[in-house]
Protein backbone atom coordinates (compact mmCIF):
# COMPACT_ATOMS: atom_id res chain seq x y z
CA UNK A 1 0.00 0.00 0.00
CA UNK A 2 1.31 3.23 -0.90
CA UNK A 3 0.25 5.32 1.97
CA UNK A 4 0.95 4.20 5.40
CA UNK A 5 -0.11 5.33 8.56
CA UNK A 6 3.43 6.83 9.83
CA UNK A 7 2.74 8.97 6.08
CA UNK A 8 -0.70 10.02 7.96
CA UNK A 9 0.87 10.66 11.18
CA UNK A 10 3.90 12.85 9.38
CA UNK A 11 1.27 14.81 7.46
CA UNK A 12 -0.55 15.43 10.75
CA UNK A 13 2.63 17.08 12.62
CA UNK A 14 3.24 18.88 9.22
CA UNK A 15 -0.72 20.91 8.55
CA UNK A 16 -0.79 20.72 12.48
CA UNK A 17 -1.37 24.70 12.99
CA UNK A 18 -2.07 25.64 9.71
CA UNK A 19 -5.39 24.11 9.26
CA UNK A 20 -8.36 23.59 12.14
CA UNK A 21 -8.41 20.26 13.96
CA UNK A 22 -12.14 20.40 13.82
CA UNK A 23 -14.28 19.35 16.49
CA UNK A 24 -15.75 15.92 16.81
CA UNK A 25 -19.01 16.09 18.37
CA UNK A 26 -22.18 13.42 19.41
CA UNK A 27 -25.30 14.50 18.48
CA UNK A 28 -27.96 13.10 21.03
CA UNK A 29 -30.78 14.48 18.35
CA UNK A 30 -29.35 12.21 15.43
CA UNK A 31 -28.62 9.35 17.76
CA UNK A 32 -31.98 9.58 19.49
CA UNK A 33 -33.63 9.69 15.48
CA UNK A 34 -31.71 7.15 13.95
CA UNK A 35 -31.14 4.60 16.58
CA UNK A 36 -27.40 4.89 16.37
CA UNK A 37 -25.09 6.92 18.66
CA UNK A 38 -23.78 9.49 16.19
CA UNK A 39 -20.69 11.20 16.27
CA UNK A 40 -20.53 14.35 13.50
CA UNK A 41 -16.91 15.39 12.44
CA UNK A 42 -17.26 18.88 11.36
CA UNK A 43 -15.04 19.42 8.38
CA UNK A 44 -17.28 22.24 6.88
CA UNK A 45 -15.90 24.57 9.39
CA UNK A 46 -11.98 24.85 8.07
CA UNK A 47 -11.13 27.83 6.89
CA UNK A 48 -12.69 27.39 3.14
CA UNK A 49 -15.44 25.13 4.30
CA UNK A 50 -13.92 21.67 3.82
CA UNK A 51 -11.57 18.95 4.16
CA UNK A 52 -9.83 19.31 1.03
CA UNK A 53 -7.09 21.97 2.82
CA UNK A 54 -5.43 19.32 4.47
CA UNK A 55 -4.19 17.06 1.35
CA UNK A 56 -4.17 20.46 -0.54
CA UNK A 57 -1.45 21.95 2.19
CA UNK A 58 0.50 18.57 2.30
CA UNK A 59 1.17 18.04 -0.99
CA UNK A 60 2.01 22.20 -1.32
CA UNK A 61 4.50 21.71 1.02
CA UNK A 62 6.04 18.96 -0.63
CA UNK A 63 6.90 20.71 -3.01
CA UNK A 64 10.27 22.18 -4.09
CA UNK A 65 11.43 25.78 -3.99
CA UNK A 66 11.67 25.52 -7.96
CA UNK A 67 8.34 23.85 -7.80
CA UNK A 68 6.80 26.60 -5.80
CA UNK A 69 8.19 29.25 -8.08
CA UNK A 70 6.56 27.28 -11.17
CA UNK A 71 3.26 27.43 -10.01
CA UNK A 72 0.55 24.64 -9.66
CA UNK A 73 -2.42 23.59 -11.86
CA UNK A 74 -5.39 21.88 -10.44
CA UNK A 75 -8.61 20.90 -11.22
CA UNK A 76 -12.08 20.71 -9.13
CA UNK A 77 -15.69 21.17 -8.80
CA UNK A 78 -14.53 24.12 -5.58
CA UNK A 79 -13.85 22.23 -2.62
CA UNK A 80 -9.91 21.19 -4.42
CA UNK A 81 -9.61 24.73 -6.08
CA UNK A 82 -10.59 26.81 -2.87
CA UNK A 83 -8.18 24.44 -0.47
CA UNK A 84 -5.01 24.65 -3.63
CA UNK A 85 -5.93 28.59 -3.64
CA UNK A 86 -6.10 29.67 -0.38
CA UNK A 87 -3.11 27.72 0.93
CA UNK A 88 -0.64 28.17 -2.14
CA UNK A 89 -1.28 31.88 -2.01
CA UNK A 90 -0.82 31.91 1.61
CA UNK A 91 2.70 30.29 0.90
CA UNK A 92 3.28 32.80 -2.11
CA UNK A 93 2.40 29.90 -4.71
CA UNK A 94 0.85 30.88 -8.11
CA UNK A 95 -1.98 28.64 -8.69
CA UNK A 96 -4.54 27.85 -11.67
CA UNK A 97 -7.77 26.06 -10.63
CA UNK A 98 -9.72 24.91 -13.84
CA UNK A 99 -13.32 23.98 -12.82
CA UNK A 100 -16.40 22.68 -14.52
CA UNK A 101 -18.70 25.58 -16.10
CA UNK A 102 -21.62 24.06 -14.01
CA UNK A 103 -19.62 24.65 -10.69
CA UNK A 104 -21.67 26.39 -8.33
CA UNK A 105 -21.04 30.45 -8.34
CA UNK A 106 -20.24 30.40 -4.78
CA UNK A 107 -17.26 28.41 -5.27
CA UNK A 108 -15.94 29.73 -8.09
CA UNK A 109 -16.30 33.36 -6.18
CA UNK A 110 -14.28 32.16 -3.16
CA UNK A 111 -11.50 30.39 -5.42
CA UNK A 112 -10.92 33.82 -7.11
CA UNK A 113 -11.02 35.58 -4.01
CA UNK A 114 -8.26 32.95 -2.35
CA UNK A 115 -6.20 34.38 -4.98
CA UNK A 116 -6.20 31.93 -8.12
CA UNK A 117 -6.12 32.37 -11.67
CA UNK A 118 -9.57 30.46 -12.38
CA UNK A 119 -10.30 28.84 -15.42
CA UNK A 120 -13.79 27.19 -16.63
CA UNK A 121 -13.94 24.71 -18.74
CA UNK A 122 -15.83 21.50 -19.27
CA UNK A 123 -18.78 19.80 -18.57
CA UNK A 124 -17.48 17.67 -15.84
CA UNK A 125 -14.62 16.96 -14.22
CA UNK A 126 -12.84 14.52 -16.56
CA UNK A 127 -13.05 17.90 -18.79
CA UNK A 128 -11.42 19.98 -16.80
CA UNK A 129 -8.60 17.12 -16.02
CA UNK A 130 -7.54 16.75 -19.50
CA UNK A 131 -7.49 20.84 -19.93
CA UNK A 132 -5.63 21.15 -16.83
CA UNK A 133 -2.87 18.21 -18.07
CA UNK A 134 -2.36 20.24 -20.82
CA UNK A 135 -1.94 23.66 -19.03
CA UNK A 136 0.73 21.79 -16.47
CA UNK A 137 2.37 20.69 -19.89
CA UNK A 138 2.55 23.85 -21.64
CA UNK A 139 3.47 26.36 -19.14
CA UNK A 140 5.45 23.81 -16.69
CA UNK A 141 3.15 24.36 -13.66
CA UNK A 142 2.48 20.86 -11.04
CA UNK A 143 -0.59 19.54 -11.10
CA UNK A 144 -2.14 18.83 -7.92
CA UNK A 145 -4.88 16.12 -8.36
CA UNK A 146 -7.23 16.23 -6.10
CA UNK A 147 -7.52 12.58 -4.66
CA UNK A 148 -5.31 9.96 -6.20
CA UNK A 149 -1.80 11.75 -5.14
CA UNK A 150 -0.33 9.61 -1.77
CA UNK A 151 0.42 13.39 -0.05
CA UNK A 152 -3.29 14.56 -0.75
CA UNK A 153 -4.57 11.11 0.48
CA UNK A 154 -2.27 11.05 3.76
CA UNK A 155 -3.66 14.77 4.60
CA UNK A 156 -6.68 13.76 4.68
CA UNK A 157 -6.01 10.90 6.60
CA UNK A 158 -5.69 13.16 9.43
CA UNK A 159 -9.31 13.26 9.94
CA UNK A 160 -9.45 9.18 10.74
CA UNK A 161 -6.80 10.02 13.79
CA UNK A 162 -8.19 13.09 14.86
CA UNK A 163 -11.86 10.95 15.25
CA UNK A 164 -10.43 8.15 17.11
CA UNK A 165 -8.36 10.10 19.33
CA UNK A 166 -11.68 11.84 20.15
CA UNK A 167 -13.85 8.68 20.98
CA UNK A 168 -11.82 5.43 20.18
CA UNK A 169 -15.14 3.52 20.65
CA UNK A 170 -16.06 4.38 17.40
CA UNK A 171 -16.88 1.12 15.75
CA UNK A 172 -18.00 2.42 12.01
CA UNK A 173 -17.04 5.37 10.06
CA UNK A 174 -19.22 6.86 6.97
CA UNK A 175 -17.57 9.17 4.17
CA UNK A 176 -18.75 10.61 1.50
CA UNK A 177 -17.06 9.10 -1.46
CA UNK A 178 -16.17 11.39 -4.95
CA UNK A 179 -12.64 10.21 -6.48
CA UNK A 180 -11.65 8.43 -2.90
CA UNK A 181 -8.96 10.67 -1.80
CA UNK A 182 -10.73 11.07 1.75
CA UNK A 183 -12.16 7.49 2.54
CA UNK A 184 -8.68 6.26 1.41
CA UNK A 185 -7.00 8.30 3.90
CA UNK A 186 -9.50 7.83 6.75
CA UNK A 187 -9.53 4.07 6.32
CA UNK A 188 -5.54 4.05 6.30
CA UNK A 189 -5.54 5.39 9.27
CA UNK A 190 -8.45 3.76 11.07
CA UNK A 191 -8.09 0.20 9.91
CA UNK A 192 -4.41 0.61 11.17
CA UNK A 193 -5.46 1.91 14.67
CA UNK A 194 -8.61 0.16 14.98
CA UNK A 195 -8.97 -3.33 12.63
CA UNK A 196 -12.64 -4.00 13.85
CA UNK A 197 -13.81 -0.75 12.76
CA UNK A 198 -16.15 -0.13 9.88
CA UNK A 199 -16.04 1.75 6.91
CA UNK A 200 -18.27 2.41 5.12
CA UNK A 201 -18.20 4.65 1.54
CA UNK A 202 -21.34 6.85 0.14
CA UNK A 203 -22.06 7.73 -2.84
CA UNK A 204 -25.22 9.46 -4.77
CA UNK A 205 -27.01 6.81 -7.00
CA UNK A 206 -26.21 9.24 -9.84
CA UNK A 207 -22.59 8.45 -9.55
CA UNK A 208 -21.92 5.09 -8.23
CA UNK A 209 -18.40 5.54 -9.54
CA UNK A 210 -16.82 3.64 -6.42
CA UNK A 211 -19.42 1.02 -6.19
CA UNK A 212 -19.06 0.20 -9.61
CA UNK A 213 -15.04 -0.33 -9.28
CA UNK A 214 -15.44 -2.28 -5.95
CA UNK A 215 -18.51 -4.55 -6.91
CA UNK A 216 -17.50 -4.61 -10.59
CA UNK A 217 -20.79 -3.43 -11.70
CA UNK A 218 -21.92 -1.03 -14.66
CA UNK A 219 -24.53 0.86 -13.05
CA UNK A 220 -25.44 4.27 -14.84
CA UNK A 221 -23.18 6.99 -14.04
CA UNK A 222 -24.20 11.52 -14.86
CA UNK A 223 -27.34 13.25 -13.98
CA UNK A 224 -27.61 16.56 -12.03
CA UNK A 225 -27.21 16.47 -8.59
CA UNK A 226 -26.79 18.34 -5.88
CA UNK A 227 -24.11 16.30 -4.30
CA UNK A 228 -21.79 18.11 -7.16
CA UNK A 229 -18.52 17.44 -4.97
CA UNK A 230 -19.13 14.12 -4.82
CA UNK A 231 -20.16 13.50 -8.81
CA UNK A 232 -17.50 11.91 -10.01
CA UNK A 233 -17.22 9.42 -13.37
CA UNK A 234 -13.73 8.14 -12.46
CA UNK A 235 -12.12 7.21 -9.59
CA UNK A 236 -8.87 7.08 -8.64
CA UNK A 237 -6.56 4.18 -9.38
CA UNK A 238 -4.71 4.49 -6.30
CA UNK A 239 -8.02 5.09 -4.00
CA UNK A 240 -9.57 2.06 -5.84
CA UNK A 241 -6.74 -0.35 -4.64
CA UNK A 242 -6.69 1.04 -1.25
CA UNK A 243 -10.67 1.22 -0.95
CA UNK A 244 -10.68 -2.37 -2.49
CA UNK A 245 -8.31 -3.26 0.70
CA UNK A 246 -10.32 -1.81 3.27
CA UNK A 247 -13.82 -0.66 3.06
CA UNK A 248 -16.77 -2.97 4.19
CA UNK A 249 -19.11 -1.34 1.38
CA UNK A 250 -20.44 1.68 -0.60
CA UNK A 251 -24.21 2.66 -0.13
CA UNK A 252 -25.84 4.55 -2.76
CA UNK A 253 -28.01 7.28 -1.97
CA UNK A 254 -31.36 9.17 -3.21
CA UNK A 255 -31.38 12.59 -4.10
CA UNK A 256 -34.26 13.38 -1.99
CA UNK A 257 -32.65 12.12 1.10
CA UNK A 258 -29.40 13.79 0.73
CA UNK A 259 -31.70 16.90 0.78
CA UNK A 260 -33.52 15.77 3.54
CA UNK A 261 -30.07 15.16 5.39
CA UNK A 262 -29.05 19.05 4.43
CA UNK A 263 -32.14 20.18 5.83
CA UNK A 264 -32.35 18.37 9.29
CA UNK A 265 -28.66 18.93 9.88
CA UNK A 266 -29.53 23.09 9.36
CA UNK A 267 -32.59 22.68 11.48
CA UNK A 268 -31.22 19.77 14.32
CA UNK A 269 -27.49 20.81 14.34
CA UNK A 270 -27.78 24.43 12.67
CA UNK A 271 -24.46 23.30 10.50
CA UNK A 272 -24.51 24.27 6.93
CA UNK A 273 -23.32 21.47 4.76
CA UNK A 274 -23.58 20.97 1.22
CA UNK A 275 -25.03 17.82 -0.37
CA UNK A 276 -21.76 15.53 -0.60
CA UNK A 277 -20.94 17.28 2.87
CA UNK A 278 -24.74 15.61 3.57
CA UNK A 279 -24.31 12.16 1.94
CA UNK A 280 -22.85 10.61 5.00
CA UNK A 281 -25.92 11.33 7.64
CA UNK A 282 -28.56 10.76 3.89
CA UNK A 283 -26.87 7.03 4.28
CA UNK A 284 -28.13 6.55 7.77
CA UNK A 285 -31.68 8.23 7.13
CA UNK A 286 -31.59 6.14 4.20
CA UNK A 287 -30.36 2.61 5.54
CA UNK A 288 -31.22 2.46 9.27
CA UNK A 289 -30.82 -0.81 9.79
CA UNK A 290 -27.16 -0.84 8.60
CA UNK A 291 -26.31 1.10 11.77
CA UNK A 292 -28.91 1.02 14.42
CA UNK A 293 -26.97 0.18 17.38
CA UNK A 294 -23.70 1.07 16.57
CA UNK A 295 -21.22 3.88 17.27
CA UNK A 296 -21.19 5.86 14.47
CA UNK A 297 -18.62 8.77 13.09
CA UNK A 298 -20.17 10.71 10.25
CA UNK A 299 -17.92 12.81 8.44
CA UNK A 300 -19.68 16.19 7.56
CA UNK A 301 -16.99 16.86 4.76
CA UNK A 302 -17.97 20.39 3.39
CA UNK A 303 -20.59 23.18 3.56
CA UNK A 304 -19.90 25.37 0.48
CA UNK A 305 -23.32 25.18 -0.71
CA UNK A 306 -25.32 27.66 -3.16
CA UNK A 307 -27.64 30.15 -0.65
CA UNK A 308 -30.03 29.93 -3.79
CA UNK A 309 -30.12 26.22 -3.59
CA UNK A 310 -29.70 26.12 0.36
CA UNK A 311 -33.33 28.21 0.45
CA UNK A 312 -34.38 26.30 -2.59
CA UNK A 313 -33.70 22.86 -0.17
CA UNK A 314 -35.44 24.09 2.77
CA UNK A 315 -38.66 25.56 1.15
CA UNK A 316 -38.78 21.57 -0.76
CA UNK A 317 -38.14 19.94 2.74
CA UNK A 318 -40.96 22.29 4.44
CA UNK A 319 -43.40 21.49 2.09
CA UNK A 320 -42.72 17.47 1.96
CA UNK A 321 -42.88 17.78 6.12
CA UNK A 322 -46.56 19.62 5.39
CA UNK A 323 -45.04 22.68 7.07
CA UNK A 324 -45.71 24.96 3.85
CA UNK A 325 -48.97 23.63 2.00
CA UNK A 326 -50.17 25.01 -1.12
CA UNK A 327 -54.20 24.81 -1.83
CA UNK A 328 -56.11 25.07 -5.15
CA UNK A 329 -59.30 26.17 -3.76
CA UNK A 330 -61.83 26.72 -6.69
CA UNK A 331 -64.24 29.51 -5.79
CA UNK A 332 -67.43 31.58 -6.85
CA UNK A 333 -65.75 34.91 -8.61
CA UNK A 334 -67.81 36.84 -6.16
CA UNK A 335 -67.24 39.41 -3.32
CA UNK A 336 -66.02 38.23 0.25
CA UNK A 337 -65.41 34.36 -1.08
CA UNK A 338 -61.62 35.36 -0.98
CA UNK A 339 -62.05 36.35 3.02
CA UNK A 340 -63.82 33.53 3.74
CA UNK A 341 -61.45 31.65 2.71
CA UNK A 342 -58.85 33.57 4.40
CA UNK A 343 -60.59 33.20 8.04
CA UNK A 344 -61.15 29.49 7.66
CA UNK A 345 -57.43 28.96 7.39
CA UNK A 346 -56.55 31.74 10.07
CA UNK A 347 -59.28 30.31 12.43
CA UNK A 348 -57.92 26.28 11.70
CA UNK A 349 -54.39 28.37 13.00
CA UNK A 350 -52.75 28.50 9.24
CA UNK A 351 -50.58 31.45 8.51
CA UNK A 352 -51.26 32.92 4.92
CA UNK A 353 -47.65 33.58 3.37
CA UNK A 354 -49.24 34.30 -0.21
CA UNK A 355 -52.49 34.57 -2.16
CA UNK A 356 -53.11 34.07 -6.09
CA UNK A 357 -56.29 34.47 -7.96
CA UNK A 358 -57.07 33.37 -11.45
CA UNK A 359 -60.06 33.69 -13.53
CA UNK A 360 -58.85 32.50 -16.69
CA UNK A 361 -58.71 28.96 -16.19
CA UNK A 362 -61.20 27.56 -19.33
CA UNK A 363 -61.34 24.13 -17.60
CA UNK A 364 -64.06 25.55 -14.56
CA UNK A 365 -67.06 27.59 -15.80
CA UNK A 366 -66.63 31.12 -16.28
CA UNK A 367 -68.45 32.22 -13.33
CA UNK A 368 -65.59 30.35 -10.79
CA UNK A 369 -62.02 31.11 -10.35
CA UNK A 370 -58.97 29.32 -8.57
CA UNK A 371 -57.80 30.34 -5.74
CA UNK A 372 -54.22 29.74 -4.79
CA UNK A 373 -53.12 29.73 -0.83
CA UNK A 374 -49.73 29.19 0.31
CA UNK A 375 -50.00 28.06 3.96
CA UNK A 376 -47.69 28.11 6.72
CA UNK A 377 -48.56 25.49 9.41
CA UNK A 378 -47.13 23.09 12.39
CA UNK A 379 -46.86 19.87 10.86
CA UNK A 380 -48.16 17.63 8.39
CA UNK A 381 -51.53 16.83 10.80
CA UNK A 382 -52.11 20.18 11.43
CA UNK A 383 -51.88 20.65 7.50
CA UNK A 384 -54.54 17.98 7.10
CA UNK A 385 -56.67 20.17 10.13
CA UNK A 386 -56.28 23.14 7.13
CA UNK A 387 -57.41 21.01 4.31
CA UNK A 388 -60.55 19.22 6.26
CA UNK A 389 -61.65 22.77 7.70
CA UNK A 390 -62.10 24.77 3.95
CA UNK A 391 -63.24 21.40 2.36
CA UNK A 392 -66.16 20.92 5.15
CA UNK A 393 -67.34 24.57 4.37
CA UNK A 394 -68.02 23.81 0.66
CA UNK A 395 -64.98 23.97 -1.05
CA UNK A 396 -63.40 22.03 -3.47
CA UNK A 397 -60.07 21.68 -2.43
CA UNK A 398 -56.38 20.00 -4.09
CA UNK A 399 -52.81 20.18 -2.25
CA UNK A 400 -50.37 21.06 -5.06
CA UNK A 401 -46.30 19.68 -4.71
CA UNK A 402 -46.85 16.95 -2.68
CA UNK A 403 -47.47 13.57 -1.82
CA UNK A 404 -48.11 13.55 1.65
CA UNK A 405 -51.28 11.43 3.40
CA UNK A 406 -54.59 12.58 3.54
CA UNK A 407 -54.25 16.05 2.41
CA UNK A 408 -55.08 14.63 -0.87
Amino acid sequence: MSVTLEDIRQAANVIRGQVQRTPCLRSQTLSQLTGAEVFLKFENLQFTSSFKERGALNKLLSLTDEERKRGVIAMSAGNHAQGVAYHATRLGIPSTIVMPETTPFVKVKYTLAHGAHVIQKGMTLADCDKVAHDIAAEKGLVFVHPYDDDRIIAGQGTIGLEMLEDFPALDTIVVPVGGGGLISGIAIAAKALKPSIRMIGVETSLFPSMSNALKKQQQPIGGQTIAEGIAVKNVGAKTVEICSRLLDDVLLVSEDMIERAIAMLLSIEKTVVEGAGAAGFAALLQYPEVFRGRRVGLVLCGGNIDPRLLSNVIMRELQREGRILTLSVTIEDRPGVLARVATLVGNAGGNIIEVSHNRMLTDMPAKDAELRVCVETRDAQHADAICQAVRDAGFHVEVLGTTAGARH
